[in-house]
């Protein structure tokens, strides 16, 4: 039986994830839970699968959640070093890291030095610090799984094939709620419309960035350092149906696609049970129904936060850090209603213009140039 630590299990892959333990239980244990703050639907996961360790954000949450376990074992932790401890925790084989943000990166890092196999739900890791990451990892012998739906169908694209042989990686996107408005409308976007995604149910900083297409952008320096390949041999395409989760072409012209219905717990299931492929009784799609698939090129103007990240992914150094960092800030301060959604992306450019680039960067300098992008940004609208 595999064991795992899910870190962010009260977000939107970790209750999947949950659900899998739950439809295999031979197949799979929970030592670790997590969550930032959904502490009362943590509590009620402990109790229903009975990990040994729970983190919270914070010691009001430690407290909070120890008062709705009185009667629990369970032992629980708060804060960085608390989901560092989790990650690395003894008993666990598997770490699925599914929490939102840079927050991802620590843990992910520990759980790597602890020699845990990693399911990578958090793009936010490889964005910041990709290179020191995979160096990482491959030293260790651990291997990476992803998650995401997109980059999950790339690898299953590349399984049993040359690597030398490849042409390109094509990411599929959505295209988000506002693919067909007009830019000139974008000022008066609302919060709510935002998080209307047309296809995924998400949490709201994915929402937004899904609205943006910065969440695609993050996707490509993610593949790029999964799949060792520059962030321009990837081309995003807009497929509205989602039936497609993306594609590898080769040198002969070739070219390989995954697909399936979009439901996030396939992803998930094949990243923690690899090689196996479980029977989760999810239908392939009806493709007499579906009629036609269509693909079209994404607006760049229009969308100026996923050519703000393939310029980050090609700088490189500390820049997708920074650009991770005025985003987070940026989406929290839509979030908030503090700026219009139309800000979002003017933030990020003056950040990533004011910033001083480090190339190979040590992790202390990446943390520093995070920080700096955030204080930046913040007194930006401030």
């Amino acid at each position: 039986m595999k064991q795992l630590a899910i870190l962010g299990s009260t977000g939107s892959i970790g209750c999947n994830t949950l659900k899998i333990v739950e439809k295999f239980p031979l197949h799979f244990g929970v030592q670790v839970l997590t969550a930032k703050n959904n502490i009362k639907l943590l509590a009620q996961q402990v109790k229903q699968f009975a990990p040994e360790i729970a983190v919270t954000g914070d010691q009001a949450g430690a407290v909070a959640l120890k008062t709705m376990l009185p009667n629990s074992p369970v032992t629980v932790l708060h804060g960085e070093s608390g989901y560092t401890t989790a990650a690395a925790y003894e008993k666990v084989d598997t770490v699925v890291t599914a929490v939102v943000g840079a927050a991802g990166l620590a843990p992910t890092l520990a759980a790597i030095d602890a020699g845990k196999t990693i399911a990578l739900a958090n793009k936010e890791t490889l964005v910041m610090a990709g290179s020191l990451v995979i160096q990482r990892a491959t030293s260790k012998g651990i291997n990476i799984f992803p998650v995401d739906s997109e980059h999950s169908a790339i690898f299953q694209c590349l399984a049993g094939q040359r690597r030398q042989d490849l042409h390109k990686i094509y990411l599929t996107a959505s295209g988000g709620p506002f693919f067909n408005r007009p830019a000139d409308t974008f000022a008066n976007i609302q919060v709510e419309d935002a998080l209307n995604h047309p296809t995924w149910k998400m949490g709201p900083k994915i929402s937004i960035d899904s609205a943006t297409m910065m969440n695609k952008g993050l996707e490509v320096i993610e593949a790029a350092h999964l799949f060792g390949v520059p962030v321009d041999t990837i081309e995003v395409l807009v497929h509205p149906q989602s039936i497609v989760h993306s594609m590898v072409s080769y040198k002969d012209g070739a070219v390989i696609a995954q697909l399936g219905i979009p439901d996030m717990r396939g992803a998930i299931a094949y990243a923690v049970s690899w090689p196996e492929r479980l029977p989760l009784g999810l239908d392939p799609p009806n493709f007499a129904d579906l009629g036609r698939l269509t693909f079209q090129a994404p607006d760049f103007e229009k969308f100026p936060c996923l050519k703000m990240a393939y310029q980050a992914g090609r700088i490189c150094g500390t820049m997708p850090a920074v650009l991770n960092a005025a985003n987070e800030v940026a989406v929290e301060a839509f979030l908030k209603k503090r700026i219009s959604f139309d800000l979002i992306p003017l933030l990020i450019e003056e950040v990533m213009q004011a910033h001083i680039v480090i190339q190979q960067p040590e992790l202390n300098e990446i943390y520093s140039a995070d920080q700096w992008a955030r204080t930046k940004t913040k007194a930006l609208y401030n």
